[in-house]
């Protein structure tokens, strides 16, 4: 996650810096380097992030489970952990999915690919792209 990224979700967040240590469990320090750029978002850091937003956002009710979006076959589904635990609309957030017949050893190669995916929430997507929106707000369409 790039420092633009972090800044972008926790301004949607509607969140202050302090809010924001305080739900990540780290220091206001350590989120105003992330800000800066000084000290690279850490893993735990970016995926806490996403999961805050997903929840405010109530993303679950817009999303059908990932191997319903992906159509994955039963033996893929049987070895997946998403499928085990029953966590289809969050595929993004557990390790060890087995994405297209591959599991993903770490959060850095994991969510690369998961933000290519089409069951990747499209509005977190649009988040960690398009940068700052003033008040939190969503950018429109023109």
């Amino acid at each position: 996650m790039k420092a633009e990224e972090f800044v972008s979700f926790r301004k949607r967040m509607g969140k202050t810096q302090k809010e924001m240590a305080e739900l990540l469990g780290v220091s206001i320090k350590a989120v105003c380097s992330y800000e800066q750029g000084w000290r690279n978002v850490p893993a735990h850091v970016e995926r806490q992030s996403f999961f805050l937003f997903y929840q405010k956002e109530g993303l679950a009710e817009k999303l059908k489970p990932c191997w319903e979006i992906l159509s994955c076959p039963p033996e893929f589904r049987l070895k997946c952990p998403a499928w085990e635990f029953k966590a289809g609309l969050l595929c993004w957030f557990i390790n060890g999915n087995i994405c297209n017949g591959v599991p993903h050893k770490n959060w850095a190669e994991k969510i690369e690919i998961c933000k290519k995916c089409r069951a990747f929430p499209s509005d977190i997507k649009t988040a960690s792209l398009s940068g700052d929106w003033s008040g939190g707000k969503r950018p429109t369409a023109s």
